[in-house]
């Protein structure tokens, strides 16, 4: 591993802060930590901490020493200099007289002695970095040095590595404890250069933010340079060793809305049912799926504590799913799902009778799952979290396979799991973040790529939901999904082609692992009179304003049976189908025949508890409706342009918003199909009734 430092970007990152008043050693440890933070051999998604110690001045213009520590909620590769709250020193250390120190307490002591009491909450592991006599602290969970700290004989590792540069520290869980125990083996070894946490992580220290910084990238390189050499004196390979199956598999986009459906059928009724897959197809994932994750090393547990909080403390293995026999399959995963439950409340009432009885048991669910010659899979509540649990997963299964092929792969104790999973400070944490009402659907999206179609899917994605952008047009598409986030998915379709239709679903099962919304909203507005109007013309609009949308019901339809989640179809008409205008038969004609579709397969599906409803909507601007449209409306009913768009009841022009807006109300009327519901700001002969 090399060192990034550059001087030139540490000075301009003192001479950007400077500007806001950020003392040079903060603006440097800011620099050093999103070096850190950047690199995902070191640290993942929120973990690892950093700090420095230095004077400021309080509110009075005394100088107080403070230790500035990440705090609560920061990323170290986005770090802002806000994010290492100050806390007083002085303070700190009159803690070490305790004997014991309760989380709650040592967390109310932090954010009392906060210079800001706006400020976030300081680390866990702040009264650590407060006790080690170093100006600058790293903290990491690299990889490497996790290879060596799970272990057995890690510690014999480490001198062995590191001579007498680290000191090693048995497991301790992090908090009060961990800090005296630290604090007294840093008094005992003045000279030490960091620490060496047995199943835990890496600490290095520095007098400079470069030294820290370059000292840990030195302790990881030399673990990496040690774990190859055993390796190669082994020589041990990361080839599978599970057995091979030599019949058609099944694709991985294939089964997973079928695992979606284990997951809802087991899931706690108070609690999520909707869960989002992020499936990992990698070398990395088939090696160790097809391989160690097939063995009771994959259940030995977490690479470090932290990471239970992601992935629970071992993976749901499954059998390789075989084409044509997908029945049996999903049998066999019911049943191994249920026995990890079974384990799980196990696990949780053996360990929460050991600590007195009063922890709130957490949803059982697997958040990593082993399916052999297929891949990995992470499971989360959003398409956010289950990428996250998916990158830490990657790095557990790199450390397994690295720290069994050079060793014994020996992580925490499922007691000292349980602590971490349940410690205090997370359970306080439950039910205090309110879900958005459609976390955890997802929304296939057709004609994303402007007009009505980019509205819906930006009200659907500001409603929780995730959400796929299909359209012909694959630069219009991908520049809406860019605007929403990086979880938008788009995908070119041409959604009057079977064969597109398909790929693009299996690529949103690829992404999310299942569909729960569908919005048939593409379509062609084609003029012209019937008695004139081209067969070829009739046939293109009836192509994409029907038949099109019978394409992707078909797929949405085969996805949400295997789920057994329920769902909706949506669909936009238009009034065209109840209330056709002069000129434009192709259009209403096609659009009448949809409006049939919609009843059919309300009336079908319903037993399948998938809801199917439309919205019919009037003149609003598009693609589809384009000022040249307008005005050959508005020309064909002897309006102003003004007139025709605000013809209505209400004397208002509708707008694509308004559209998307009753399409993710339709979602919320769970006990309505077959409706339809009209946005035109009120015409007469478009009522239904």
């Amino acid at each position: 591993m090399n060192s990034l430092w550059s001087d030139v970007d540490a000075a301009a990152y003192v001479e950007k802060y400077a500007t806001h008043a950020v003392p040079a050693a903060l603006a440097l440890r800011t620099y050093s930590a999103r070096l850190l933070g950047a690199n995902p051999k070191l640290v993942l998604h929120g973990g690892g901490n950093t700090s420095v110690k230095l004077t400021m001045t309080d509110v009075l213009g005394q100088p107080v020493r403070v230790l500035c520590v990440k705090g609560s909620g920061w990323d170290l590769a986005s770090i802002e200099p806000a994010g290492h709250p100050a806390v007083r020193m002085d303070s700190l250390h009159q803690l070490r007289q305790l004997d014991r120190l309760s989380d709650e307490d040592m967390v109310n002591a932090l954010r009392t002695n906060l210079l800001d009491s706006s400020a976030p909450t300081p680390s866990v592991e702040a009264l650590l970095h407060a006790y080690v006599p170093y100006t600058f602290i790293d903290h990491t969970h690299a990889v490497a040095a996790l290879v060596i700290a799970d272990q057995p004989d890690s510690e014999a590792l480490c001198h062995e590595i590191y001579g007498d540069e680290l000191i090693w520290i048995p497991y301790v869980m992090p908090g009060f404890a961990l800090a005296q125990v630290v604090a007294r083996a840093c008094e005992a070894r003045p000279d030490a250069k960091g620490l060496l946490l047995a199943k835990h992580g890496l600490f290095s220290f520095g007098d400079s933010a470069r030294q820290s910084y370059e000292r840990m990238i030195d302790f990881v390189s030399r673990a990496e340079t040690f774990i190859d050499a055993r390796k190669a004196s082994r020589g041990s390979t990361s080839a599978p060793v599970g057995a091979v199956v030599s019949a058609p598999l099944a694709a991985m986009a294939d089964v997973a809305p079928y695992l979606r459906a284990a997951l809802a059928a087991i899931a706690p009724a108070n609690g999520p049912q909707h869960w989002l897959l992020d499936l990992r197809t990698d070398a990395l994932a088939l090696d160790f799926a097809n391989g160690l994750g097939q063995t009771e090393v994959a259940q030995r547990g977490v690479a470090t504590p932290d990471h239970v909080i992601r992935m629970k403390n071992r993976p749901l293995v499954l059998q390789a799913p075989l084409a044509g026999q997908l029945d049996n399959w999903v049998r066999d995963t019911q049943a191994r799902l249920a026995s990890y439950v079974s384990d799980y409340h196990a696990y949780f009432e053996q360990n929460n009778t050991r600590v007195g009885g009063h922890k709130t048991v957490l949803d059982p669910l697997p958040r990593v799952v082993v399916i052999p010659q297929l891949g990995m899979v992470a499971v989360g509540k959003t398409a956010a979290e289950a990428a996250v649990n998916a990158d830490v997963m990657a790095s557990w299964m790199e450390v397994v396979t690295e720290a069994q092929a050079c060793g014994h792969y020996e992580p925490v104790s499922p007691a000292d799991a349980f602590d971490l999973e349940y410690w205090s400070l997370e359970q306080a944490k439950l039910g205090k973040t309110a879900a958005k009402p459609l976390q955890g659907r997802v929304v296939v999206v057709t004609g994303a790529g402007s007009g009505i179609g980019a509205a819906t899917a930006r009200a659907f994605a500001a409603q929780g939901a995730e959400v796929a952008l299909l359209d012909v047009d694959s630069a219009a598409v991908q520049g809406v999904a860019k605007n929403m986030g990086r979880f938008a998915l788009p995908v070119c379709c041409d959604v009057t082609d079977a064969e597109s239709v398909r790929l693009a679903f299996a690529a949103v099962l690829q992404r999310f692992g299942g569909v729960d919304i569908l919005v048939s909203n593409a379509g062609v507005a084609l003029g012209g009179g019937m008695l004139n109007l081209p067969v070829d013309a009739l046939r293109q609009s009836f192509e994409v304003n029907f038949f099109a949308h019978q394409l992707v019901a078909q797929a949405a339809v085969g996805i949400l049976q295997k789920q057994r989640l329920g769902g909706v179809l949506l669909f936009n008409v238009s009034k065209q189908a109840v209330n056709p205008g002069p000129d434009f038969g192709a259009y209403g004609t096609s659009k009448a025949a949809l409006l049939a579709l919609v009843r059919q397969y309300a009336l079908e599906h319903g037993k399948d508890g998938i809801r199917v409803n439309a919205v019919n909507a009037d003149r609003i601007r598009s693609g589809l409706l384009n000022d040249q449209t307008i005005t050959a409306r508005a020309k064909a009913r002897g309006l102003s342009e003004a007139d025709y768009m605000g013809g209505n009841l209400l004397g208002q022009e509708v707008t694509a918003q308004d559209v998307a807006d009753a399409f993710v109300l339709s979602v919320q009327l769970k006990k309505t199909t077959g409706n339809i519901i009209t946005v035109d700001g009120g015409n007469v002969a478009a009522m239904l009734r």
